[in-house]
């Protein structure tokens, strides 16, 4: 076809795929397609906004190197990379949920033994936080063996990656015990803002929205025989659980974050001030237990 209108263009661009040999290539180019053609029909888009969009989706590129995903997180803010884990790990009865992996995940963590201290102190201050979790099954038996990656801010707001020349830490890859349990120490985490110096930012301002995430930290827990796992546990009280700008808040994931003023820790560590201790119970769904691939994660061993 040679005369095409607005009307008759999609047709035509669906028709062009039809020799494609993989049906669900051919089944998602078709989609987006329709569904593209119909929101630019349907918006009437001018051609200063279409040209503004391929800008704006060009300089969310280049910002992307080995250390920052723009478009993970404009995923993340645009609720997509909430919606993708919603479709692909439904609630199960009795497991805990799963909620988006973020940015800012390092493949090669460094291996920690049980009561580590993984945060050296590089941020200058913040709360001691101990932390005492378990792994088990929807029924409540203890999953040892299992390898769990926990990563979090400091109490600044900053990843170790946003630091320049700064040493991996306040992350680390740990194993369960024989009863299921994992404890180390690190600082309390803190609230923070998503980068907002490029694309996405400029996108969170000119709409008003609020660039910040609840306090949190990231676990990824595989285990044989068992699904993985990818989640946060939230810091209850935060002002922001209910507004985090990635939608990743569930309630099942906010626990109760005690403040203790004993003069020792549970790993009989002597506390030096106040600190809080957070406790959580991780109900891992039984399954392959095949190790997850984030989707997008580019962050490197030498990152």
């Amino acid at each position: 076809m040679r005369e095409l209108d607005q009307h008759s263009i999609t047709e035509e661009v669906l028709r062009r795929f039809e020799q494609c040999e993989n049906p669900r290539l051919k089944h998602i180019l078709g989609g987006l397609v329709r569904h593209l053609h119909d929101f630019v029909r349907e918006e009437a888009i001018t051609e200063a906004e279409w040209v503004y969009a391929i800008d704006f989706l060009t300089r969310t590129g280049h910002i992307c190197d080995d250390k920052r995903q723009e478009f993970i997180l404009l995923s993340d803010t645009l609720g997509v990379s909430t919606l993708v884990d919603a479709i692909n790990n439904p609630p199960a009865p009795g497991a805990t949920q799963s909620t988006v992996l973020g940015p800012f995940f390092v493949e090669a963590a460094p291996l920690a033994e049980q009561d580590a201290d993984i945060d050296p102190g590089e941020a200058g201050g913040g709360v001691p936080l101990y932390v005492d979790v378990s792994v088990t099954d929807p029924a409540g038996k203890p999953v040892g063996g299992a390898t769990v990656d926990v990563w979090h801010s400091d109490d600044k707001g900053f990843y170790d990656v946003q630091r320049e020349g700064g040493e991996l830490a306040r992350r680390a890859r740990f194993v369960t015990n024989d009863e299921g349990r994992l404890r180390f120490r690190t600082t309390t985490p803190a609230a923070y803002p998503i980068p907002d110096d490029g694309p996405v930012g400029e996108m969170i301002l000119q709409t008003r929205r609020h660039p910040m995430r609840p306090a949190h930290v990231h676990f990824l827990v595989n285990a044989k025989g068992y699904e993985p796992l990818i989640t946060h546990v939230f810091i209850d009280g935060d002002k922001y659980l209910d507004s985090d700008v990635v939608f990743g808040v569930k309630d099942d994931l906010v626990a109760k974050v005690e403040k203790r003023t004993d003069p020792t820790m549970p790993d009989g560590e002597k506390a030096t001030g106040p600190w809080h201790l957070m406790t959580y119970e991780f109900r891992v769904k039984p399954g392959e237990g095949a190790a997850p691939k984030p989707l997008g994660t580019r962050v490197t061993e030498d990152a």
